[in-house]
């Protein structure tokens, strides 16, 4: 489940800021990706809401900040949003 998480996670990424899936392949998924990657708050949102739209997962715009690594969207997304 985490591993098909983790391809959703990537995807969503991929489909906001398709000029990066070149770079998402070696991406640690420890590293907080907004900044490595230089997104914006725009991007952002567009990943969250389209996270939460394929996963069901309600993400909070409070929740946003502790959601900057694809190891912590995986695992909150893995807990249902807990």
């Amino acid at each position: 489940m985490n591993s098909d998480l983790t391809t959703m996670i990537l995807s969503a990424i991929a489909d906001v800021a398709p000029e990066l899936e070149p770079e998402l392949a070696d991406l640690d998924h420890d590293v907080d990706f907004w900044t490595e990657l230089q997104l914006d708050s725009m991007d952002h949102l567009a990943v969250m809401t389209r996270l939460s739209e394929q996963t069901g997962v309600d993400i909070a715009e409070r929740d946003y900040p502790r959601l900057t690594t694809v190891a912590s969207i995986r695992d909150f997304l893995a807990a249902g949003g807990a």
